[in-house]
């Protein structure tokens, strides 16, 4: 008899969560905290948030996009917070389960390195129900994209609508991130407020109903 997809995806999730590989099989210098994975699997939710990796209030809470990133983000949707946090309507899967630390300059260093092979393809595979994918940030976009991403992420955004038509499923948006870091390249690109983001409403309403 086959096995149940939910109990698979299940205890896919708790694998993940019990992940200590960055700690103690690191591709270069091992994680410098105790790791915390933060992911949503869903068995039902048709949207994945695919982000690029925890931010520190993230790993102290355990709640992904907990943040003022966050919050942006699910402006851009059109969602509740309520409704964000719901496992039938979104999966949250990162491209790095765990906060990565800080570089000498005080950003966020990209997600490690181990994450995406070892998890993201199973991942994928138990979640076929799955009809769009939200990229958010280059590392997801490189990931969900392959060779359909441009050159740099902003190129990879502004080809948002043929990136969108492209035929088979899950359906993929890329976009930038939302920290507030980020708030002069929306300035410098109006386009994606008054273009990309009503599509991306829509699509999302159409796929979870209204929640505001």
């Amino acid at each position: 008899m086959p096995a149940d997809p939910i109990t698979e995806l299940d205890r896919l999730a708790g694998e993940i969560r019990a992940c200590r590989v960055c700690r103690d099989q690191p591709q270069g210098r091992p994680l410098p905290h105790e790791p915390r994975p933060v992911v949503v699997a869903s068995s039902t939710a048709p949207v994945l948030i695919a982000g690029q990796a925890p931010g520190l209030r993230v790993h102290e809470t355990g709640i992904p996009f907990n943040d003022r990133s966050g919050d942006r983000l699910r402006d851009w949707l059109g969602v509740s917070r309520e409704a964000f946090y719901d496992p039938c309507l979104f999966a949250i899967a990162p491209m790095g389960f765990c906060f990565p630390g800080y570089d000498a300059k005080g950003s966020d260093l990209p997600p490690r390195r181990e994450c995406a092979p070892a998890w993201h393809g199973r991942l994928m595979e138990l979640m076929p129900q799955l009809e769009l994918v939200v990229a958010v940030g280059q590392h997801a976009q490189r990931w969900h994209l392959r060779a359909a991403r441009r050159t740099t992420l902003t190129e990879t955004v502004a080809a948002w609508a043929e990136i969108f038509a492209r035929p088979g499923r899950p359906k993929v948006l890329p976009l930038p991130h939302p920290s507030w870091r980020n708030t002069g390249w929306l300035k410098r690109n109006p386009w994606f407020e008054s273009e990309l983001l009503p599509v991306l409403r829509r699509e999302i309403a159409t796929r979870i109903g209204p929640t505001k």
